[in-house]
Formats: structure tokens, C-alpha cells, sequence
């Protein structure tokens, strides 16, 4: 295995907005959608998407969404 480089892949901030979207999915109030419109999020990984999505909008530091 190689050596990773101490450059970190997401910031610090980034992590913050996930870990608040994660702590909203447990207390039930993430919505998913336009405006939160949507449903109750249930889902973990949608939960991340979100908080990134969410750190993406606040000009965290994220990598780019990859498109197929």
C-alpha cells in the first residue's frame, strides 16, 4: 500500500455539515428536496449526500460530484 499524502480530501467544515445532517436524520427533521418539501430522510447515505450537498453551497472544501 502507499503512503497517502497529508492532504486532506474534505475540510474540516465540510465534516461539520455532515455530522449536523446526520444528527438531523436521527431527530428526524432532514428532508429531502427543494426547500426540505420532500420526505423524512431515512437513509445514511442520503444523509451525507445532503451535508455535503449542504457544504458544497457554503464553499467548503468538497471534491467535485462525479458525473457519469
Amino acid at each position: 500500500m502507499a503512503a497517502r499524502s497529508g492532504k486532506r480530501k474534505y475540510g474540516k467544515s465540510a465534516s461539520k455539515s455532515v455530522e449536523s445532517a446526520m444528527r438531523r436524520r436521527n431527530s428526524g427533521t432532514l428532508k429531502s428536496g427543494k426547500g426540505g418539501k420532500g420526505g423524512t430522510v431515512k437513509s445514511r447515505k442520503q444523509a451525507i449526500a445532503i451535508g455535503l450537498s449542504e457544504a458544497r453551497k457554503k464553499g467548503a472544501k468538497v471534491p467535485r460530484k462525479k458525473s457519469s
